[in-house]
């Protein structure tokens, strides 16, 4: 009888990533948050934070992304997406501190678009996004050398969700391509059809199918998926060459839940109701809803919905439950597209605790948990950016 041998395997850095043994400071996974942050059972959080923001006064500028809590929220001196965060802090530019209440990527963005005097604050460094996650530098950096291989590369124009990282930003801009965002990603592809005959979609594969399929009128079989977790993306040389659209293989884990069995069964449940999804969601969802569109989209469309009208969100449990809130004096019935309850779960780190400790820290002249972009990924990516605030 033989003794097995231990298998001589060494652990790849994601795996030490995935099991908490390593820290990777360019990945949207962020590290544990240091300082002693207040007990979430606190009856004094509101008024500490309240009273840490008054101290700071215009010092400080807080920014609340729409999927945030409420208990968060109120305390947003302005509320919004990504980018329009972003852009609000730029506008800002006597605010010394930036306090970004959202994930990793966006408090990245209001970095590059602020001045080298302001400080952008996350706080809770692990807020990250599990989309962004999906599409590293070095993953792009590859499937850029199997597009060159295939002998495709100068066709393909890089363009790139809001919801990406500052290192794929950064490659976007230096490879001739823009960023877009939900509710601009139609005018961003226009924009880079005009510049070569295809597009690196990255990192959302629904949001650059839903665009090209539904709103530019291209096929399904326009589009390829690229996953970079198998060879060559798991793509021959000739379906790279044939494709107009080359999809990056990413999604959002909320979004994503959404199924047309979720659309089926609330028209089921409430007849005559409007279903409105965020092209986040999977293809086959936004063509069984009725409306598709951005956060803002989501917002304006129920601000301009008659009264009395049934809804049906697909989008961000924090937002939806704000929204049926907001609308329901005006007997619009709003609920939550899928019966399985969703929040963002990188999103709702960021709670009071959290915001307490962040304000109280910068109120003592304490810098926490601050974001900084390096000059070189900044420069590109900040060219991608302007690109996108350049489109018509």
């Amino acid at each position: 009888m033989t003794t097995a041998q231990p298998l001589d395997v060494q652990p790849t850095p994601l795996a030490l990533l995935l099991l908490g043994r390593e820290a990777d400071p360019r990945s949207e996974r962020g590290v544990e948050c240091p300082g002693d942050l207040p007990s979430p059972s606190d009856p004094d959080l509101v008024a500490r934070a309240r009273a840490a923001k008054e101290k700071l006064g215009d010092r400080v500028f807080v920014l609340g992304h729409h999927y945030q809590r409420d208990e968060v929220i109120q305390f947003a001196d302005v509320t919004g997406d990504s980018f329009k965060l972003a852009r609000d802090a730029a506008a800002r530019p006597e605010a010394e501190y930036i306090v970004f209440c959202g994930v990793h990527f966006m408090a990245e963005s209001a970095d590059i678009l602020t001045t080298d005097a302001q400080a952008v604050v996350l706080p809770d460094l692990a807020a990250g996004c599990s989309m962004a996650d999906m599409a590293t530098a070095e993953q792009v950096a590859e499937c850029w050398d199997v597009l060159t291989e295939a002998g495709v590369a100068d066709q393909v124009v890089p363009v790139s969700y809001m919801n990406s990282s500052a290192d794929i930003k950064a490659f976007t801009g230096k490879h001739g391509g823009t960023i877009c965002t939900s509710s601009n990603a139609k005018r961003a592809l226009e924009w880079a059809f005009e510049q070569g005959e295809k597009i690196l979609f990255l990192p959302d594969q629904h949001l650059g199918r839903n665009t090209a399929v539904r709103d530019m009128g291209m096929s399904l079989g326009d589009c390829v998926l690229y996953n970079p977790h198998k060879p060559n993306g798991g793509l021959t040389a000739e379906q790279l060459r044939n494709a107009k659209m080359i999809l990056w293989r990413g999604h959002c884990s909320v979004h994503g839940r959404f199924s047309v069995e979720s659309v089926e069964d609330v028209r089921a449940r409430m007849p005559g109701v409007n279903v409105l999804v965020h092209p986040e969601c999977k293809h086959e969802v936004v063509a069984a809803a009725d409306y598709v569109g951005s956060t803002e989209y989501i917002i304006k469309a129920l601000e301009a919905a008659p009264r009395g009208s049934k809804w049906a969100i697909g989008t961000e449990l924090n937002l939806v439950r704000r929204l049926a809130n907001r609308f329901a004096s005006e007997d619009k019935e709003i609920v939550f597209l899928d019966k399985t309850v969703c929040f963002c779960s990188t999103m709702n780190r960021i709670d009071l605790p959290h915001l307490v400790w962040t304000l109280e820290s910068l109120a003592d002249g304490k810098l926490v948990n601050r974001i900084e972009v390096d000059p070189e990924t900044e420069k590109y990516a900040k060219l991608a950016l302007e690109r996108m605030l350049a489109l018509p």
